[in-house]
């Protein structure tokens, strides 16, 4: 089967984790006679230099002409002729909401895995560690108090800010079927974090997510407000399977999420929409500090790449073997700069994407 990928590198770091996910894919198309076809597209700051704008109709086009895109990262350059002097909507980051809602992406998975052989780099107690952690919140992406109308006014002479949280049903259905369809393909658990308690959108949303369950007889939903949610994380993260939310919440709980993992450098994502198209990206920035020096760590990137054959391409043996590939380096004892450790062995962005590679 082929497949054709938009490739964006982005800026810092991105094309050379990008260059080390492709790696990876090439070397699962020739174990299991795929063919992955990358057309590059240029988003971010590399847009802005040659084009003044983050992201052109052009380089949309070719996204929604792909079967799924795969981004580095965007952004970080500052100082003399620094991006972020240009006006919001012309900066990097401008460019990645714009091919976000131009691809129609409304869905945000973010998987908090900790690797058993990274167990140090988790700021939480081995005895709420045990054999390690994984889960993944599903999160909405264009709605909520994000998206909603917001406005500052002076009344009596007092300023005063509002703003607003809409959800409609359609919205709240069309994620949770996604939360439900990823647990189908996990431990078939999800957990709806809301305010219902206080909030009128969190009680629609409790609603239509119960009504969204039936349609999964498999899968086992229960309910958490979200202050709850936000203490169970690190007091037990164990007991999550898929953690679905809503924007702000989301926003809130997936940070929360990859920093008791430990190292956000491990941390793949991907943001979908109602078809099998995606964007998948690293959860980490572009680290310009240390771009073009061989030292970023490819793996987010290349488990983002995972995330893309097993989502957009249900390609789920190949995605396991690249899973499995990355935890048999670590069982080796390799180590990017980011997650060294005594006793391993520091290896660069190139040689990591090899070693990972070569064990597919």
């Amino acid at each position: 089967m082929d497949y054709n990928v938009a490739v964006i590198p982005g800026d810092g770091i991105g094309p050379e984790i990008v260059r080390e996910a492709c790696r990876v894919l090439d070397a699962v198309g020739t174990k299991y006679g795929h063919g992955f076809h990358y057309t590059q597209v240029l988003m971010g700051g590399a847009s802005i230099d040659a084009t003044g704008v983050p992201l052109t109709d052009e380089a949309l086009a070719t996204a929604k002409a792909s079967d799924s895109v795969l981004l580095g990262a965007v952004g970080g350059k500052v100082g003399e002729s620094s991006w972020y002097e240009l006006p919001p909507n012309l900066r990097p980051e401008a460019g990645l909401l714009s091919i976000r809602k131009g691809l129609g992406l409304f869905c945000n998975l973010r998987p908090a895995l900790l690797f058993p052989q990274l167990k140090n780099a988790c700021p939480l107690k081995d005895e709420i560690i045990g054999e390690g952690f994984d889960f993944v919140v599903v999160r909405e992406l264009t709605g909520g108090v994000y998206f909603g109308e917001r406005k500052t006014v002076t009344e009596g002479g007092v300023r005063r800010a509002i703003d607003t949280m809409p959800y409609d049903e359609n919205e709240i259905r069309r994620i949770a079927r996604w939360a439900f369809e990823v647990a189908m393909k996990r431990g078939k658990r999800v957990v709806s974090v809301d305010k219902a308690n206080v909030l009128d959108t969190s009680r629609l949303w409790r609603q239509v997510v119960a009504e969204t369950a039936m349609e999964y007889p498999e899968v086992a939903l229960s309910d958490m407000l979200v202050d709850n949610a936000a203490m169970q994380i690190v007091r037990d993260p164990k007991q999550f399977d898929v953690v679905l939310t809503e924007n702000m919440f989301g926003d809130i709980l997936s940070d929360e999420a990859s920093m008791v993992t430990g190292s956000i450098g491990m941390l793949a994502s991907a943001s979908l929409g109602a078809g099998k198209l995606g964007l998948y990206e690293p959860s980490h920035g572009s680290a310009p500090d240390i771009a073009g020096q061989d030292k970023a760590n490819p793996i987010a990137t290349i488990l983002s790449a995972a995330m893309m054959l097993r989502y957009s391409f249900d390609l789920v043996q190949e995605a396991d073997a690249v899973e499995a590939a990355v935890s048999q380096v670590l069982d080796a004892g390799y180590r990017t700069v980011d997650i060294m450790s005594e006793g391993c062995k520091l290896i660069g962005t190139k040689e990591m994407g090899e070693q990972i590679a070569k064990r597919i």
